[in-house]
């Protein structure tokens, strides 16, 4: 058992899954991550190449040509420095390699401020990377230990994202359970992948197939996406016979079962949310709470499955789809309870934009909002918490 912030956790999880190449670009929130694995590489307690690049745009052509060579690699960013890697991104999704990136999420400028949000991910949701999001620093360990177990699987061979709330994660310091090298050795074998170039065999690597060939990979890839969903939580269950710990896979359920008014969120707020919650129920409020842990693919049978029959639904967005004048959660949760066939009124809670916090009052202010079913047919889908 070891103190740590979200980033040390991070590193020490990247140490122990033993990638072969590391290359990242420091960028605030993420630096602690790389500067940890710098000082394992000189403690000798981490054997991975390090590359130092110029940007990163370069951090991500290093990795995809590491990982098409059949490497384990890691690489961590943040933001803008993840904007810039975009055209990588889409590279690397649609050729298939299994590489394993943390994103510690920080706002888009602007306005020009260092601070927490999650535009920067949402703004990549579409890009063909599987995303996981931790809410604690102990899940963020975790989850990158399972990242790779998923990402390298045969059957899916898609990158994989590991992201969590800068500052509100990243800097907070809690207790991490911290598993032996044995431990995770018995979980995440060495990488056996074909490797997809030959330094000794010169060839290029153009774009030009025909164009049936492009829309089989991109089913191919759809396909993948899909599956990764079961094995996701095929993984998760291994990982509780070998560590003893387990999140709920997709979703994690808080108080669901008998719960008539249930949040949904994503990332660290859904720590608070609970403490609400459990308030609540002590006022004679049946409240719950979901949490969106796999958010690509999207977790739509899970959702379907455990929101059936609830009376109001309210989800809370750390950042905002501006086509739509809502969160980017709360868009997805509605188109995915379509298929419900029955009316549950929904709202999108905004908050926590550019740093500020997600407060107690907030999410308890939310569940006020929550009208159940037949007393608020005609009411504000939208409301800004911040701003109320």
């Amino acid at each position: 058992m070891m103190v740590l912030d979200g980033n040390r956790a991070a590193a020490h999880a990247v140490r122990l899954c033993r990638p072969d190449v590391i290359c990242a670009y420091p960028i605030t929130p993420q630096t602690e991550i790389l500067e940890s694995l710098y000082l394992f590489q000189a403690n000798q307690t981490l054997k991975a190449e390090m590359v130092a690049p110029e940007s990163e745009h370069s951090v991500l052509s290093v990795l995809r040509g590491a990982s098409a060579a059949g490497g384990r690699t890691f690489t961590a960013t943040s933001s803008q420095g993840l904007a810039f890697m975009y055209e990588v991104c889409i590279n690397v999704a649609t050729t298939r390699l299994p590489i394993v990136m943390v994103n510690v999420s920080r706002e888009m400028i602007a306005p020009h401020a260092v601070t927490a949000g999650e535009q920067d991910i949402m703004m990549v949701r579409d890009m063909g990377w599987i995303q996981l999001h931790a809410q604690s620093c102990q899940e963020i360990l975790d989850l990158i230990i399972m990242a790779y177990r998923l990402a390298e699987d045969p059957e899916i061979l898609i990158p994989v994202i590991v992201c969590y709330d800068g500052y509100f994660l990243s800097h907070l310091w809690e207790p991490v359970e911290v598993p032996t090298q044995e431990m995770v050795d018995d979980f995440l074998p060495p990488l056996e992948m074909y490797p997809r170039v030959d330094p000794d065999l010169m060839f290029t690597c153009g774009p030009n197939i025909p164009s049936k060939m492009g829309t089989e990979l991109r089913y191919k890839h759809t396909a993948a996406t899909q599956r990764a969903k079961k094995r996701f939580e095929e993984i998760e269950a291994e990982f509780k016979r070998i560590f003893g710990r387990s999140y709920g896979g997709q979703i994690e359920e808080y108080r669901l079962e008998d719960a008539d008014r249930v949040l949904i969120a994503i990332g660290s707020c859904a720590g608070t949310a609970k403490v609400i919650v459990d308030r609540k129920r002590e006022e004679g409020v049946k409240a719950g709470l979901v949490t969106v842990r796999m958010f690509r693919p999207f977790p739509r049978e899970r959702l379907l499955q455990v929101l059936k029959g609830k009376k109001a639904i309210g989800v809370i967005d750390r950042n905002v789809s501006f086509g739509w004048e809502s969160g980017a959660l709360f868009t997805d949760v509605k188109a995915a309870l379509y298929d419900l066939g029955e009316f549950i009124p929904m709202k999108n809670f905004i908050c926590g934009l550019c740093g500020s916090d997600i407060t107690l009052k907030q999410i308890d202010r939310a569940f006020d909002f929550l009208k159940l079913d037949g007393e608020d047919r005609a009411f504000q889908e939208v409301i800004w918490l911040d701003l109320e």
